[in-house]
């Protein structure tokens, strides 16, 4: 089985838009900016033998506020910069869907698809359900506290400010 890197999208691996201390996903591919470390990081996990895959809530497709294809444009942007190895996007505006965190459904997909060992894998996030995502599959947990206005999570394995500090975890 192997380990796994997962990233929260938005607010992690890119900036997200924060408008009066709330984190929103960008609407166009010329709002997205790439975080600073997220191409060293990627690059060292790869080098340390860890799958990195992206897991994205992406509410504002089902809401109509972003178009399917956008959302796309932007992941694949993403991908092709950045290298990660697959990415799982959860369109569902409900909190009771199975996919959409902080339910473990786009994780437990991503287990079944590269064999991952999820008692060795870790999840990245900057809000409190991508923390409960993690928590709910066995995941190890890194918080990135951006300092939104919400809540945070109660709990997690480790707290960063940035994603360089991944590598003192290892």
């Amino acid at each position: 089985m192997r380990k796994c890197f997962f990233f929260d999208r938005d607010g992690v691996l890119n900036h997200s838009i924060v408008k009066n201390g709330k984190p929103y996903s960008p609407n166009a591919l010329n709002e997205v900016k790439i975080s600073y470390y997220a191409f060293e990081i990627i690059r060292y996990l790869k080098y340390r033998n860890f799958l990195t895959i992206v897991v994205t809530n992406q509410p504002d497709v089902k809401r109509k506020i972003v178009s399917i294809e956008i959302v796309k444009s932007i992941n694949n942007y993403l991908k092709k910069k950045l290298k990660f190895d697959d990415l799982f996007v959860c369109y569902d505006d409900k909190d009771y869907s199975f996919y959409r965190k902080p339910k473990p459904g786009m994780i437990f997909e991503a287990k079944k698809k590269w064999n991952i060992n999820l008692k060795k894998s870790y999840i990245v996030g900057d809000r409190d359900k991508d923390i409960k995502a993690g928590l709910n599959s066995g995941l190890k947990t890194i918080f990135i506290d951006n300092g939104y206005f919400e809540k945070k999570p109660m709990f997690s394995n480790y707290k960063i400010n940035n994603l360089r500090e991944i590598k003192k975890i290892l």
